[in-house]
């Protein structure tokens, strides 16, 4: 994207220190993952030598440097730097821009593609227009100390958050999930060379930490701090909400969304050929990169027009997307490949689909028996369901609260407005482009992240 927004992984999160049901730039029904935080875990115990009492709870720190700490330790160095950064801190600015230009290299932006659009993201050009969007009708200071529980599932995600956080001047714990995947590893690598050229007011007020399991830790981390941000499925919002914050703090959570695709056949057939092939590409990004997990990526497509139409239009974007799933070499494993016709033969068995198709183990296609059976629940990776509607507007009696991005081809922008307003905030906080599904913006679900993330002082003479 050439605007705001870059490229989002989207959004999971794990239960305070587990590893949870994604979500939000997440995926709410994602399979192989942990329970919660529920069942409190051994914490572990630091040394005698640190003068710790046995027992005492320790995180590891990630970043800025690698060590273990008793989480009393971690927060008592904090507490000594309040204030130290501003809103739009020129030294945060610098750290994130020279960041973000290490995930640009080349090399490393073809082997993990996704943080190329993070590194995009980080331009200095995109972080002076998030600094100049809060405009100066007040002082706005940093909220604070702000602790976050991203997604084990989606790795990119934390930096988001963490880097907007940091942009407004905040201190940040960020939980890392030792389960986390190697694009995690990497990024945390790419911050330490980054920390090399940046003012020690970074070490000394940003952390990324990772701990397993533990109520204590959580706990700990809850109270202290001002701003607590959760992106995660509904029973880890929960799980976390368990441990309280302190009075004057808040909770700032991403709970199970789902999302879906809206294509007028009409346009899909008029379109040439170019355009197609185009559209399909960005569909299976939004759909393959993170096996169809994240929140934002479409479940169901919505085909707008009449039933000829709509039919022709559907088997020729099949044809499409399966094509370049072969391209590219988009692979599903026998586990997956059960778990797909599993559930598509289950929509089936319950009446809600008319037929199924299977284009090897990579792609599914469920047409429905009626628009209103569109399915949130995440089917397995490469499962889309498909669904006729005569007019847009008829969008409006199907959606539901937890809809949260809705892709689309071949409307225009007043069509799109009228729509927006006649849902009134039933759902759906996105609409954007296919292809652009995962793309981040500040305002993700509705809530404008760099607002959130600082207070405003009124200053009257």
């Amino acid at each position: 994207m050439l605007d705001d927004r870059t490229t989002l992984d989207a959004p999971a999160a794990d239960a305070t220190a587990s590893d949870a049901p994604a979500t939000n730039a997440t995926a709410p029904d994602t399979p192989a993952t942990d329970a919660t935080d529920a069942t409190p875990a051994t914490d572990a115990t630091a040394p005698d030598a640190d003068g710790t009492a046995p027992g005492a709870p320790v995180v590891d720190v990630r970043f800025p440097a690698a060590a273990s700490v008793p989480v009393e330790a971690l927060l008592g160095q904090f507490g000594r730097f309040g204030g130290a950064l501003q809103v739009g801190d020129e030294r945060v600015r610098e750290f994130l821009a020279a960041f973000g230009k290490r995930l640009l290299r080349p090399a490393l932006a073809r082997h993990h593609p996704e943080l190329g659009s993070l590194g995009f993201f980080l331009r200095p050009s995109e972080l002076a227009r998030t600094v100049e969007g809060l405009g100066h009708e007040h002082v706005r200071v940093p909220r604070g100390l702000v602790f976050h529980i991203p997604p084990a599932n989606v790795d990119t995600v934390f930096v988001y958050s963490w880097a907007l956080s940091a942009l407004m001047g905040n201190r940040n714990v960020v939980r890392l999930s030792p389960r986390s995947g190697p694009v995690a590893e990497t990024i945390v690598e790419t911050l330490h060379e980054a920390l090399s050229g940046a003012d020690p007011v970074i070490a000394a007020t940003q952390r990324i930490v990772s701990y397993d399991r533990s109520d204590a830790i959580t706990a700990a981390l809850s109270a202290a701090c001002d701003l607590r941000v959760v992106w995660g499925g509904d029973h880890t919002v929960r799980e976390i909400r368990r441990h309280p914050l302190a009075p004057h703090a808040r909770d700032l959570t991403f709970p199970d969304r789902s999302s879906f695709a809206v294509v007028r056949a009409a346009a899909w057939l008029c379109a040439p050929r170019a355009a197609r092939v185009t559209v399909a590409e960005g569909f299976v990004n939004d759909t393959y990169w993170f096996d169809q997990a994240a929140c934002s990526s479409p479940r169901t497509v919505f085909w707008v027009g009449d039933e000829k139409d709509c039919d022709a239009a559907r088997a020729d974007f099949t044809d499409h997307v399966s094509r370049v799933v072969t391209v590219r070499g988009w692979g599903v494993d026998a586990a997956m490949a059960v778990e797909k016709r599993v559930s598509a033969y289950g929509l089936a068995a319950d009446g809600l689909a008319e037929s199924v198709e299977f284009r090897g183990n990579a792609l599914t296609c469920v047409h429905l028996s009626a628009a209103a059976a569109a399915p949130r629940r995440w089917l397995g990776a490469g499962t889309f369901a498909h669904a006729r509607l005569e007019s847009l507007p008829e969008l409006v009696g199907l959606v539901e609260r937890r809809d949260q991005t809705m892709t689309h081809f071949g409307f225009g922008q007043a069509e799109l407005e009228e729509l927006a307003r006649g849902l009134a905030g039933r759902g759906v906080d996105r609409m954007v482009p296919v292809g652009s599904a995962l793309s981040f913006h500040r305002v993700w679900d509705g809530v404008d992240l760099p607002a959130e993330f600082t207070r405003l002082v009124t200053v009257i003479k």
